[in-house]
């Protein structure tokens, strides 16, 4: 099924969510630097990725609802984006109350760090979600997607 929200034929969702995965995924590994090397300006990084990464979350996320609301009802796909979905919004708020616990000149909290740690751990396993989504179930997906389909920019 193809999805609703699309930009020149293609999901925006899709395309929107490796924005905040990887700005969030970066910003775990300057809270891994820090812990290792306590350098103040790894620490600082880290603050403004992971606000950076939250705010790709607030531009992703309406479009992955879109996408859900269309899946129709009393299917897997359904389920799934519903577990993808939700723990999605657990992931966000993890990482939102981690970085409301900083301060960017100051070392982060223990109680910031296993908020962060526990986000990561948590998108690893929604993007695998995600993933099943796109790959198993077809969300997102043109019906005649296929080795010799033709351009997502012919006018539908």
């Amino acid at each position: 099924m193809k999805s609703k929200a699309r930009l020149f034929g293609h999901p925006i969702h899709q395309m929107l969510i490796v924005f905040p995965l990887g700005l969030l995924a970066t910003a775990v590994v300057f809270d891994l630097v820090y812990l290792f090397t306590e350098w103040t300006q790894v620490n600082i990084a880290a603050y403004w990725v992971l606000s950076a990464g939250l705010i790709g979350v607030l531009v992703a996320a309406p479009f992955g609802l879109i996408d859900w609301l269309a899946i129709p009802a009393g299917t897997r796909a359904k389920r799934i984006g519903l577990l993808h979905g939700g723990g999605n919004l657990v992931v966000g708020a993890l990482f939102l109350l981690s970085w409301w616990l900083r301060e960017p000149l100051l070392s982060p909290s223990t109680l910031a760090l296993v908020l962060s740690f526990g986000g990561a751990g948590l998108a690893l396993f929604t993007a695998w979600l995600g993933g099943e989504l796109v790959a198993r179930l077809g969300v997102g997906v043109y019906e005649d997607a296929g080795l010799n389909a033709s351009s997502s920019l012919h006018l539908e």
